[in-house]
């Protein structure tokens, strides 16, 4: 059974959403956290690295050390190891609000024995991250991460679309329209109606 890892920076991350209040932000990023959490439950156990502890059933929290997300990814995996959690360890950001427990089967399937499998963003970011091991995990992200992190062992490119489809902007989410996990739909319809 995978383990599962998703950092999360809590209402002060997706700054670039541009939404016209912090309490609207703050609402759709645990929307598409919530959507995320939903695929993970069927997959395995899930360690959610926040700057506050969550309580959410299924959920292992872990206390997000701040240095970052490449710190915030070492301290959930250093806790689904001490856990005694088991290989593959699946790595997937929280804005990935169209990500279903078929995907995360399918990152699951595309890991190398002994190495990586790597669902880069278009950008060229990483998006999700499987791992045949958590000490093949080191801190790379950032601007062209998806090749760095490809570098690292044997590994493989996963091209799905609900991993490569993430949310920076209120457009990426009229662009996912309704393939958008029901949490995260609300949340939109939500901004619409408000915006009104």
């Amino acid at each position: 059974m995978p383990t599962l890892v998703v950092p999360f920076r809590g209402a002060q991350g997706k700054s670039r959403l541009g939404l016209p209040t912090s309490g609207a932000r703050a609402a759709l990023v645990e929307a598409m956290l919530a959507d995320v959490l939903a695929a993970c439950a069927p997959v395995g156990p899930t360690f959610v690295v926040a700057p506050v502890l969550m309580d959410a059933p299924g959920v292992t929290s872990v206390d997000d050390p701040g240095r970052g997300q490449g710190a915030a990814v070492e301290a959930g995996l250093d806790a689904a190891v001490v856990a005694g959690a088991s290989a593959p360890f699946l790595v997937l950001n929280a804005d990935l609000p169209c990500v279903t427990p078929r995907d995360l089967f399918a990152l699951a399937g595309s890991v190398p024995a002994g190495g990586i499998a790597v669902a880069a963003a278009a950008d060229g970011t990483t998006n999700a991250l499987g791992l045949a091991s958590a000490d093949l995990f080191d801190p790379l992200y950032g601007p062209g991460s998806a090749a760095r992190f490809a570098a690292l062992a044997e590994s493989r490119a996963v091209d799905l679309p609900n991993l490569i489809d993430d949310v920076d902007t209120v457009a990426d989410l009229e662009r996912l329209g309704a393939r958008l996990g029901a949490h995260t739909r609300a949340a939109a319809a939500t901004l619409r109606t408000e915006a009104a």
